[in-house]
């Protein structure tokens, strides 16, 4: 089935503008869906209001020009005032962007820091950061209602081409570089780095929390997928099985799966907890040997993101295809085209899909379908327990296995 396209914002071209420093690498949904960021290249980012947006699209069909000069919003009160209307605005970063997230505070979790008394800014609860990483190594933290750089974080020696703030509010900053490390930064304590990740032989790609904040995952330039114990600072595990580099990696809302895209031209589906493929995504038919796979076979997979329901996931791939799969299914459930996709996530309610593409982006509604009985009592149950805790529960096997992830 053709996926419904609910609209597009097209970043403004000149004559002499070439397509070299225009790749948009990365989008991103404010974690309350008041924003949408993504990176419209040579080093500008844009922010609109995603109500706003969405409403444009309503009123004026798909096509929505993103050329309208940015607007610098008024100063945003953290002593709990009403925030002002969102508007429209641009930043330019200084530099080439290549990822960006949204964090928001949350004032009970204190700095892990604790015994630094004074700290220059005081986030609360009423503010909103995006986070910025650069081709030159750098991260630039933004308050995103009044456009204003709030910290520079420099460690990395290369391009920071991911970010991922933990889910908890914590302010939690983690970046992966192609320096070959991962970094962990605390807004709380001004952007203090806490703690370097090494353990990857090559560039990495991408990172991202579970949703309890407990794990980190981390995918680049090699085949395995490495997961992180976020309390300890230590390696967990690394799952095998791909054939190439991987690129992208997503946990699903319940925190029991986990999505990985792959050069190999896969996408494959884990449980994180014992390290077994669930499910594979494939997109070359019939699938590529190991040794095919390992190369360029112009289905490199470029992008994947779950959506909210925790029932479907999407993938961007080199073969101009936008894909919507269940995970309870082999093959799609819809399919729409797209040309240099290079990103894709779900708005925050998960009911649109935003990909980028030179600096533009397209949106599509998610699949509507109805979660089965078992999957809603999956997703229920690790809402008050891990996969672990489920697993060792007193109660029948056949009921435990009807609430674990299956092949």
């Amino acid at each position: 089935a053709r996926s419904r396209t609910v609209g597009e914002l097209l970043a403004p071209t000149s004559p002499f503008d070439k397509k070299c420093g225009r790749e948009n690498w990365t989008v991103a949904f404010a974690p309350d869906g008041s924003y949408l960021a993504w990176s419209q290249g040579h080093r500008i980012v844009k922010l609109v209001p995603w109500a706003q947006c969405l409403n444009n699209f309503l009123l004026h069909g798909t096509k929505n020009g993103a050329n309208a000069a940015g607007t610098r919003l008024p100063r945003q009160s953290s002593e709990g005032s009403q925030k002002s209307k969102p508007c429209e605005h641009v930043i330019d970063c200084g530099d080439i962007v290549w990822s960006l997230a949204f964090g928001s505070s949350v004032p009970e979790k204190q700095s892990r820091c604790v015994n630094i008394e004074w700290h220059r800014f005081k986030f609360g609860q009423d503010q909103l950061l995006l986070a910025t990483g650069l081709n030159n190594g750098r991260i630039k933290i933004w308050d995103v209602y009044t456009g204003k750089l709030l910290l520079n974080l420099m460690d990395h020696t290369e391009v920071v081409r991911d970010l991922t703030f933990a889910p908890d509010g914590s302010l939690i900053l983690v970046s992966a570089s192609r320096d070959k490390t991962l970094r962990v930064w605390d807004l709380k304590d001004d952007g203090n780095m806490m703690k370097v990740l090494r353990g990857h032989p090559n560039w990495v790609y991408g990172c991202a929390f579970s949703p309890d904040s407990a794990i980190l995952c981390s995918v680049g330039a090699s085949k395995a997928v490495f997961l992180w114990d976020m309390d300890k600072y230590s390696m967990l595990q690394k799952l095998e099985g791909h054939h190439n580099d991987v690129v992208a990696c997503e946990f699903s809302p319940d925190g029991a799966l986990l999505a990985t895209a792959s050069y190999d031209t896969r996408v494959y589906v884990w449980d994180p907890h014992i390290g077994v493929i669930l499910r594979e995504f494939g997109h070359l038919f019939p699938p590529p040997t190991p040794i095919f796979a390992g190369g360029a076979n112009d289905r490199w997979v470029r992008s994947v993101c779950f959506s909210h329901d925790g029932l479907h996931v999407a993938s961007l791939a080199d073969d101009k295809m936008v894909r919507f799969w269940r995970i309870d299914e082999e093959y799609p459930v819809q399919v729409a085209p797209l040309n240099n996709g290079l990103c894709c996530t779900f708005s925050t309610d998960g009911s649109v899909l935003a990909a980028g593409q030179d600096g533009s982006l397209y949106f599509w509604a998610t699949p509507s379908q109805v979660s089965s009985l078992q999957h809603l009592c999956r997703m229920a149950i690790r809402r008050v327990m891990p996969t672990s805790q489920v697993k060792n529960l007193p109660i029948p096997g056949k009921v435990v296995e009807f609430l674990c992830y299956q092949i």
